[in-house]
């Protein structure tokens, strides 16, 4: 499987003939051009994760593909694009997609404050090897190849991503949901991970936008 990284949190999966889009958000260059796309993922309802003009953009040379999002997410596309073939998913879920296998976990977006009200969030396990939490710390039930890892948000601290890479003990890692950090932020939280994927076997790497690696 090739792993792209796009701005922010967004990713493009490829296996086989197919690809999958993850969480296409608003600070994502527009995503256009995109060919055998068989699902759209979308962890949660925030903006930097569901963003309709991004569908758009995918569902333009894609017209047949797939959405997957939480209950809100599935409310909202619902009203302001009906014409999209949308699923809601929750913890436990497993669907088979073109050349994917694509797995849901958890169900609660972290905290950012109190005064602010918690939603919908599913991690996602592709083809039993990519791991993305979205933006929780849900742990999956067993070991994980590759973790993308959020490095950067409102909702965390640095010493939580570091317990959560700790406790997953990935074979390999890589940060996304960092389009908050300077380059000096991206070396700093970057290092953080690095040193915990290691301490437990693991191997880091870090992929700018348009950045791939394969699995």
């Amino acid at each position: 499987m090739k792993i792209t990284k796009h701005g922010h949190a967004c990713l493009v999966l490829e296996e086989g003939s197919t690809k999958v889009v993850l969480d296409p958000g608003f600070y994502t260059a527009p995503m256009t051009g995109l060919h055998h796309v068989v699902a759209v993922v979308i962890t949660h309802i925030h903006d930097d994760h569901c963003y309709e003009e991004q569908l758009d953009r995918i569902v333009a040379t894609n017209p047949a593909v797939k959405v997957f999002g939480t209950d809100e997410v599935a409310r909202r596309l619902t009203a302001s694009r009906p014409e999209l073939d949308v699923t809601p998913v929750h913890h436990g879920d497993l669907y088979s997609v073109g050349d994917f296998r694509i797995e849901f976990f958890g169900d609660m977006h972290a905290e950012i404050h109190r005064s602010i009200p918690l939603v919908q969030n599913c991690g996602v396990m592709f083809n039993d090897m990519l791991y993305y939490p979205g933006d929780s710390f849900t742990r999956p039930d067993r070991p994980v190849e590759i973790l993308a890892v959020p490095s950067s948000a409102p909702w965390l601290k640095i010493s939580e991503v570091i317990d959560f890479v700790a406790e997953v003990k990935p074979k390999r890692s890589f940060a996304t949901h960092n389009i908050h950090l300077s380059d000096l932020g991206n070396e700093m939280n970057n290092g953080r991970i690095k040193a915990t994927t290691e301490a437990g076997g693991g191997t880091f790497e870090f992929l700018k936008p348009g950045e791939s690696t394969e699995v």
